[in-house]
């Protein structure tokens, strides 16, 4: 009698956090990405975090060439990568060594045994082989020789060299991972067939390559089942994966069409920022003047002169980058024309830690500039989060005849998650002060009652002629003034205007709790893990800890004080040496006022964040 093979049922998680690490070479981004946007597909709820070596080309097999994807998917709502790693891919020991600690004991780590030469072991400054020694006892190790198999799957395949057949093993990897959370290969087929087009044998290796790590998992006894994720439950509507760039550039087509003026960006390549650029760059049949200058004093001052010729007009930099613009955006602000500086923040100072996550330039877009030169300082929370601030950043620009700084950062920036798209006849509409027709008695810094917004007149229009530059301009005619009374004047109604804005932005608002022992206050891209770790310990009784995130930094919600006066402690929490925290402190006289800071250049984790706040409650 034979007995009958048992189909495997895939267990259903709720979750589940997967982390892909290797060389620079070996495709650990685009493998985390098809993981993700696959998983999106299919309905999960998703948060990425992609984390790579500053330097272009660092020394193959090195600690800190380490290269790696983090992904979370779930049925449920994610707000965050993710702590601790039930799936970690390590394809070489480097991989293994940086990024055991993140791995939750018994769970699963899939090892490319062919990497782990004695050179390699050594480039990770291993002493003993860790597949040997038995420092892995504590977890569920796959080993499988992924180079070699993949050689094996290769061989038929006419015109790839040997550098082309090794660059293909992260799709076995990426296979077995499939198989693993029971999700199809067709969509990672399919990007390969558009992604390849004009190179068919790149297709076909690629395609059989997935098919061989898929396969091979299903064979495979160290696997003894699937795991299955169902779609989660959100609201309904057109939902595509987005990262942070992606949507800070859709968030300006969107203001450039909804204002009817077209978008110029004049940027300087940077890192992490460098892909909002190559965003808008694609898209000219919206009107976009993208231009590439040659350095960042040329991106500010290209876009000052779009500005002044009547194009919503924006540059997008980092920390360094932004230094290098104050001087141009003191002009901006000085002649009083719409202006949007994306900042997307990475690890200081000076280049720092350009590929890592940081909120240390909050003070210097505060006051990084000569003389009392106050702008509006806003900043995005999440990755989909960008697309609104971005439109908000243009529109309050444009409304106030002023430049915003729009801060980002490096893991909202780089991340991704699903965005529901969004229709531009939905957004709210937005007014500025361009003026085509010439006024009876006209100047340049004739001024809205309400905002003190001064028109915009395009060169050009016959009857608006006037001047612009950076010395001081008398109140009404725009003439250059030494007058001692007129640059106190005008100091004063521009701080005024700036203020003004408090009444055309929300109030602030809490979660969890509108009164209690303790609020934990965030700004900015850590609105995920913030939310997650407070919304964890109001799951779990703890209903006396409220949460307020602020995205208006300045000027600060008119309801700031009376909000921060309900709670007996507060703590503020930022990925810098206490910046936001000093900021509230300098505005309102208010008690309990505590710290929380990491400068790591990685993203606050869920298990620190609630044992914080557990202490601060005890």
């Amino acid at each position: 009698m034979i007995a009958e093979k048992k189909e495997i049922q895939p267990k259903a998680l709720e979750a589940v956090v997967i982390r892909f690490v290797g060389d620079s070479g070996d495709g650990m981004q685009l493998t985390g990405t098809q993981f993700s946007d696959t998983s999106a597909m299919i309905g999960n709820d998703v948060s990425t975090f992609p984390n790579y070596p500053s330097e272009i080309r660092a020394p193959q097999g090195s600690l800190y060439g380490v290269s790696g994807f983090q992904v979370h998917i779930g049925s449920v709502e994610i707000s965050t990568p993710g702590d601790d790693v039930d799936l970690l891919v390590a394809m070489n020991p480097a991989g293994l060594k940086t990024n055991l600690y993140a791995v939750k004991p018994g769970h699963t780590i899939i090892i490319d045994t062919d990497a782990f030469t004695k050179k390699n072991l050594e480039k990770a400054k291993y002493e003993t082989n860790p597949l040997e020694d038995g420092s892995l006892d504590n977890y569920r190790v796959i080993e499988v020789a992924i180079s070699s198999l993949t050689k094996e799957a290769l061989k038929d395949v006419e015109g790839l060299d040997n550098k082309s057949i090794t660059r293909s093993k992260n799709m076995f990897a990426l296979g077995m991972v499939y198989w693993m959370y029971h999700r199809s290969t067709e969509h990672s087929i399919d990007f390969f067939n558009k992604k390849f087009a004009s190179k068919p044998q790149l297709i076909e290796a690629n395609t059989k390559v997935l098919n061989a790590g898929f396969y091979f998992a299903e064979t495979l006894e160290l696997i003894p089942n699937a795991y299955t994720i169902s779609p989660a439950k959100m609201p309904s509507g057109t939902y595509r994966i987005i990262s942070g760039n992606t949507a800070t550039a859709w968030g300006f087509l969107a203001a450039a069409e909804k204002s009817g003026i077209e978008l110029f960006l004049g940027s300087y390549p940077i890192t992490p920022a460098t892909d909002i650029l190559h965003e808008l760059v694609k898209h000219k049949h919206f009107g976009v003047k993208a231009f590439q200058a040659e350095d960042e004093i040329a991106g500010i001052t290209s876009a000052i002169g779009a500005s002044f010729a009547g194009d919503l007009a924006i540059t997008t930099t980092s920390g360094p980058g932004l230094a290098l613009k104050g001087e141009a955006l003191g002009l901006a602000m000085m002649v009083e024309l719409p202006l949007v500086v994306v900042n997307v923040q990475r690890g200081g100072p000076s280049t720092g830690l350009p590929t890592k996550t940081e909120q240390s330039d909050l003070m210097q877009a505060m006051y990084g500039r000569n003389g009392e030169s106050p702008v509006i300082v806003i900043a995005a929370g999440t990755p989909s989060d960008c697309f609104k601030f971005a439109y908000e950043a243009a529109k309050l620009a444009l409304e106030h005849m002023t430049p915003v700084i729009l801060l980002t950062d490096g893991y909202i920036a780089n991340g991704s998650e699903p965005w529901l798209i969004k229709s531009v006849a939905d957004m709210p509409a937005i007014k500025n002060n361009r003026i085509i027709e010439v006024k009876e008695n006209w100047h340049p810094y004739d001024r809205d009652a309400n905002t003190l917004a001064r028109d915009w007149a395009v060169p050009g229009t016959f009857g608006l002629e006037h001047r612009i530059g950076g010395l001081e301009k008398d109140k009404i005619t725009g003439d250059v003034s030494h007058v001692p009374e007129n640059h106190e004047y005008m100091t004063k109604i521009r701080a005024e205007k700036i203020k003004r804005v408090e009444n055309y932005i929300p109030e602030l608002e809490t979660e969890f709790a509108e009164s209690g022992d303790l609020l934990v206050v965030g700004w900015g891209g850590t609105y995920g893990s913030l939310h997650s770790a407070v919304k964890q310990l109001n799951s779990e009784g703890y209903d006396n800890i409220g949460y307020a995130h602020f995205n208006y930094i300045n000027p600060l919600p008119k309801n700031t004080e009376a909000i921060l006066n309900k709670f007996k402690k507060i703590v503020v929490c930022e990925l810098n040496n206490g910046q936001f925290v000093n900021i509230l402190k300098m505005n309102f006289n208010i008690c309990g006022l505590l710290q929380y800071n990491k400068i790591q250049g990685l993203p606050f984790g869920n298990t620190e964040l609630t044992e914080k706040f557990k202490q601060l409650l005890s």
